[in-house]
């Protein structure tokens, strides 16, 4: 493993495209949603023994699990679209095996078996050290030779990141806001994220695992519904949102970002506007390519490009003029800190 990036951002920003694109360059392990699979959790303080990490990986996501047993997945678990011996009523499917692991491989069981073998046989040592063991290991499985992992959702990450990997490098990834918004107003997750920021904005909480029996009585039934192993899909995708609140998520979130990233050295850190890529793939394309350290081959600059859709850009622009103006309000504190941090901000 030459070099390890991770592509950071709000998410909603064609970031699972990108995951893509890179999945088929020849040199490059795309580890798709990684971080979001595994947590924070699995990037403990001390050293672990080989079958402590494989459980930090192997544990269903608790809120995945969730999600999927309350018929609301996201389109991003991979693996309950053809699925294995793992299913969520029986053993949980493993954080690994969700979204990763079917990224690369038509059976990811089989490779889950493969990896459980040889790193429950690893020694003690700390958890960052075992994270790229695991990636050498991938790489060398599938003959890559740099790693990118992508998460959506992730910018929050960027300070624990650059702690358990201090020579990493950092794309920022982001996307017209007011788009970006509508987006994330249509997604499972981020119709979740909302909700449960709504639910610490009632309680006053910073974390929802921590609230009290007494906090939890003091919700709206629906909202407290969402802290059990199940909960009404339907009350979750019906329930009336305005979209200029997925406006004001996306301004806070892109503004952290951006604050987040200005303290990773220049040299470990680029930008990356979806809509440039659509607008110049190719040259974007290479751009990254070189970035995260491999050759920008003329041919998966060309099919890069063709994967990509832009279809979905202007998509706020359906609104109505009412709901744009109010969206667009919301989504200015963001947009002006992406004009204050980025060379480059999507216009």
């Amino acid at each position: 493993m030459r070099h390890l990036t991770f592509i950071v951002g709000t998410g909603r920003s064609g970031s699972t495209a990108l995951s893509g694109i890179l999945n088929m360059h020849p040199d490059v392990l795309s580890l798709n949603e990684f971080m979001a699979s595994v947590g924070s959790s699995a990037l403990p303080d001390g050293a672990l023994t080989g079958e402590e990490f494989w459980r930090l990986l192997a544990e269903p996501n608790p809120r995945f699990e969730t999600m999927i047993r309350s018929g609301y997945p996201m389109p991003e678990f991979l693996y309950t679209r053809r699925p294995g011996r793992f299913a969520t009523r029986a053993t949980g499917i493993p954080a690994l095996a969700l979204m990763v692991l079917p990224h690369l491989t038509d059976d990811p069981d089989s490779l889950y078996d493969e990896l459980e073998a040889q790193v429950t046989g690893w020694p003690h040592r700390t958890a960052p050290e075992h994270h790229e063991a695991l990636f050498r290991t991938l790489c060398a499985r599938f003959g890559r030779s740099v790693v990118v992992e992508r998460s959506g959702y992730s910018a929050h990450r960027v300070p624990l990141l650059r702690a358990a990997f201090p020579h990493a490098r950092f794309v920022h990834l982001f996307r017209d806001g007011p788009d970006c918004a509508v987006s994330m107003s249509r997604h499972p997750g981020y119709r979740i994220i909302y909700l449960l920021r709504d639910i610490l904005a009632r309680t006053g909480a910073t974390d929802v695992t921590g609230l009290t029996a007494d906090q939890i009585r003091s919700l709206p039934p629906e909202l407290a519904a969402l802290l059990t192993d199940r909960f009404d899909a339907a009350a979750v995708r019906d329930r009336p949102i305005p979209v200029h609140e997925f406006g004001a998520l996306w301004s806070q979130l892109v503004t952290d970002a951006t604050v987040l990233l200005h303290e990773v050295p220049a040299q470990l850190r680029t930008t990356l506007a979806y809509e440039d890529l659509l607008g110049a793939p190719r040259r974007e394309l290479a751009r990254l390519a070189a970035f995260i350290g491999v050759e920008p081959l003329p041919t998966w600059l060309d099919t890069g490009g063709q994967a990509l859709d832009s279809s979905r850009v202007g998509i706020s622009r359906r609104l109505s003029s009412g709901e744009l103006t109010a969206l667009r309000e919301r989504c200015a504190p963001g947009e002006r800190a992406l004009k204050s941090r980025c060379p480059n901000p999507a216009t």
